[in-house]
């Protein structure tokens, strides 16, 4: 720590502008009156340009080379830089600052009301101009002035230039502001940094999570120990014992059956016959190298599968199919489509772009779209289970397995008209995986999509199951990837980053772990459903034994 001198303290434009120093300019530097020193640098600037412009007229028509240079043109280089810079320091400053200033009178100052926040100037004064303080007291001035409204609170990283002074400064307003305690939520010990302007906005702290580790998982010849967040009791358990499981009868396999994300947009003309004219123009096979070449200069890896369009009236949907490498994709497959509008708009100029979404993608919300044509990566996982391990390790039998899959998976997900919801509770799995890895939580909803079959085979000795799952989208780069924790589990499967010899590989395989611990997952969950065990465990794991009344005080 510095002296008190040394340290500085935030303040916004208001009180920039109040203080007892203007900002520097570069006349501060010269003893001369300010008109003279103005009209010396002037007179400078445009007799030096004259000058110059005037000599290389001259070596134009003479054939001299302009950068053969005399005593004389050097030194009218030299004075034309000086006098530029002198009046870029005079006008330069004002000018800028005029413009932020007048920027940030449009901002309104409210606590947590910004959803887009604007670049704010960091403006750092010396404690030397306000009263000695020491830090904590400094703190508690600056709460003051978020909670009174006069420092928007979305601002705060970047005056203070410190994220985590600037989350603990956010937490002590919204608690004198909501009169609300926020003990037990984590502060200290997270990087905040690595969240900014990519993760999270505002942030106040952190929420804890336990990662468990189910497996070894035997997928495809290797094994993989799958790291899962969760707060369910029993979770990790059961996908454990349905690892232990397969492990035994040989392990599983998982297929990549298609990886391609999307977006689709949706546009607006006068009549549908100039709806179906563009349709029919995207879907014509000697277009499609075209557009492909428009869409792929948006990224080094995102590369044009397929468009599919939809009409509804004089409304077209156009559904872009693309592989964005390891990247889950969507930001880049959003800025290839909108080169293919830019494009587009050239021969169809009466096409009104309402919107870069319109649904037809879909992204996260349950849509057939997704479950018949996929998004993401499309896998299929499948395993043998011997009856031993079923009755030894599962505590059931194979037709009981398979008449419980067809009654209540099949069935009973038809009865309830389920869309792609026809398995025990992949959406556990899913969630638990994604949350570990980094992945976007909102997305399990499609990746969650999944029919688990189950089928005696080998004489009716063993079990056949298999998880078919059409949209898995995940990415093992961009997003909540870089962070410390969801990296190293990241890690611990083996595809954290990029593959630089196959781009795309790693978020591939992180796709077929995720299949091959639903299969896991949907395997021991049925069993305990089929075994009568399913309430006993969660009576056992899922329920807390501590008082918890003491922890419900509402201070």
């Amino acid at each position: 720590m510095g002296s008190k001198a040394d340290k500085g303290a935030v303040v916004d434009d208001d009180d920039e502008s109040s203080s007892s120093s203007s900002s520097p300019k570069a006349s501060d530097a010269l003893p001369l009156p300010l008109y003279l020193t103005n009209g010396i640098f002037f007179t400078l600037f445009f007799s030096v340009a004259y000058f110059l412009l005037h000599r290389w007229r001259d070596k134009i028509r003479n054939s001299i080379p302009l950068h053969v240079l005399n005593l004389s043109e050097l030194a009218a280089i030299i004075c034309l830089i000086a006098s530029f810079i002198y009046l870029l320091g005079f006008f330069g400053i004002d000018f800028v600052q005029s413009f932020i200033n007048k920027s940030d009178d449009h901002h309104h100052h409210g606590f947590i009301l910004c959803p887009s926040p604007p670049k704010t100037k960091r403006v750092v004064v010396k404690m030397d101009h306000l009263p000695p303080q020491d830090e904590e007291e400094e703190e508690e001035e600056i709460v003051k002035r978020v909670v009174s409204g006069e420092i928007p609170s979305y601002s705060l990283e970047s005056r203070l230039g410190d994220c985590f002074k600037a989350a603990k400064i956010r937490r002590q307003a919204v608690q004198q502001l909501t009169e609300r305690s926020l003990e037990g939520l984590g502060l200290e010990g997270f990087d905040y940094d690595s969240i900014l302007g990519q993760c999270c906005e505002m942030p106040v702290g952190y929420v804890q999570i336990p990662v468990g580790i189910a497996g070894p998982l035997l997928l495809n010849g290797c094994e993989f120990s799958v790291p899962m967040a969760t707060t369910e009791g029993c979770l990790v358990a059961s996908t454990n014992r349905g690892c232990k499981a397969i492990y035994a009868s040989g392990g599983a396999t998982a297929v990549l059956l298609r990886d391609g994300m999307t977006r689709a947009p949706v546009v607006r003309f006068d009549t549908a016959n100039r709806a179906t004219d563009l349709k029919f123009f995207l879907e014509d096979p000697l277009n499609f190298d075209t557009l492909s070449l428009v869409f792929n200069k948006s990224s080094r890896f995102a590369r044009l599968q397929g468009i599919q369009c939809a009409i509804a009236g004089k409304n077209l949907y156009i559904r872009f199919s693309c592989s964005t490498g390891d990247a889950m994709g969507m930001n880049m497959v959003s800025k290839g489509v909108q080169n293919v509008l830019d494009f587009l708009q050239n021969d169809f100029p009466d096409m009104d772009v309402i919107g870069i979404s319109g649904n037809f993608c879909s992204d996260k919300k349950p849509a057939a779209v997704n479950w018949i044509e996929g998004r993401g990566k499309s896998v299929v996982c499948e395993a043998v289970v011997s009856g031993d391990i079923v009755t030894k390790v599962l505590k059931t039998t194979v037709p009981a397995l398979v008449e419980l899959n067809m009654l209540k998976n099949l069935a009973g997900s038809a009865i309830a008209g389920a869309l792609g919801g026809f398995n025990a509770h992949a959406a556990n799995i899913v969630s638990a995986v994604f949350i570990a890895t980094g992945q976007d939580p909102a997305q399990n909803i499609e990746s969650s999509h999944c029919i688990t079959m189950m089928e005696a085979v080998n004489d009716g000795n063993d079990l056949h199951v298999s998880v078919t799952m059409p949209s898995i989208e995940v990415g093992t780069v961009g997003g909540g990837t870089h962070l410390a924790s969801q990296s190293a589990c990241l890690n611990l499967l083996g595809v954290k980053g990029a593959s630089k010899e196959s781009p795309g590989s790693n978020s591939q395989l992180l796709a077929t772990i995720v299949a091959g611990s639903v299969l896991a997952g949907e395997l021991s969950l049925m069993s305990a459903i089929s075994a009568g065990q399913l309430d006993k465990s969660h009576m056992k794991y899922n329920r807390s034994n501590r008082d918890i009344a003491k922890t419900c005080s509402l201070d």
